[in-house]
């Protein structure tokens, strides 16, 4: 209902395309639907705009919601898990509840999604998991997020090969920091460590990430990495891993303040 998310389903009403969005909020997805009326108006576009109240770390909840809504005719093409929370801040200061919540959020929410639409989806379909560019990198501060965004790409990665056996292509989505709420929320607990280091990666805005991703699906790219900066970070890590170590080190000890 906001941020990535959100784009994402206004780039799909420009096409053309009916949208399907699911959070938790009532409120905040009444007011995204009628935004998306906006840009339907606007593109010229008849296109049908559904929305559905769910917390996605509620197994129940989204079997109980997204399973028969999808056997009401409306099994998706394209299906973008883009749910999510961080709370940065140093490791023996975010509490255990806050890691809880965040796996349930980030990695089992998006289990739960899949669990309940992938056996419906048909040939041709396409499954986007939103990762980030912490998922291939640990970042300073992001101990609880980043054990769960490298969880997704693995997921991702595992069913990737599993779904081409069904002709259902699998894309992970790993942008850096983008200008959305939730940014707004983990810059009031950032250490300053974490400001240093996520400041290498730049700052998208969301339609920029959504456009990105709609690039790479049509290229039915594995890994999408919206940004140059971010792509870089991805080659480096993976060709020159102790060199990443090295200079996340070192940025960190120049702006430490640290002291337990």
């Amino acid at each position: 209902s906001s941020g990535i998310g959100l784009a994402i389903a206004k780039k799909m009403v420009e096409y053309g395309l009916d949208v399907i969005l699911v959070a938790r909020d009532p409120k905040k997805l009444a007011a995204a639907e009628e935004q998306l009326n906006t840009v339907a108006a606007d593109a010229k576009r008849k296109v049908r705009i559904s929305t559905a109240a769910v917390d996605v770390a509620d197994r129940k909840m989204v079997e109980n919601s997204l399973v028969p809504l999808c056997m009401n005719g409306n099994v998706p093409d394209l299906v973008v898990n883009c749910a999510g929370m961080a709370y940065p801040n140093y490791f023996e200061r975010i509490d255990s509840d806050i890691f809880d919540k965040t796996v349930q959020i980030n990695l089992t929410g998006t289990w739960n999604v899949l669990k309940a639409v992938v056996p419906m989806m048909q040939a041709g379909g396409y499954i986007v998991n939103v990762s980030s560019v912490s998922g291939f990198v640990g970042t300073f501060g992001y101990t609880a997020y980043s054990a769960t965004k490298f969880g997704i790409i693995g997921l991702s990665e595992a069913l990737r090969n599993e779904m081409a056996l069904r002709g259902i292509g699998v894309s992970v989505l790993c942008p850096p920091d983008t200008d959305t709420p939730q940014l707004e929320q983990e810059n009031l607990t950032k250490p300053p460590e974490t400001r240093a280091i996520s400041g290498n990666g730049g700052k998208l805005q969301p339609a920029y990430v959504a456009e990105a991703m709609i690039a790479g699906v049509r290229k039915k790219k594995f890994y999408i990495i919206p940004g140059i900066q971010s792509k870089l970070i991805f080659l480096v890590k993976r060709l020159f891993p102790g060199l990443i170590y090295k200079i996340l080190d070192i940025v960190a000890k120049r702006s430490s303040t640290h002291e337990g």
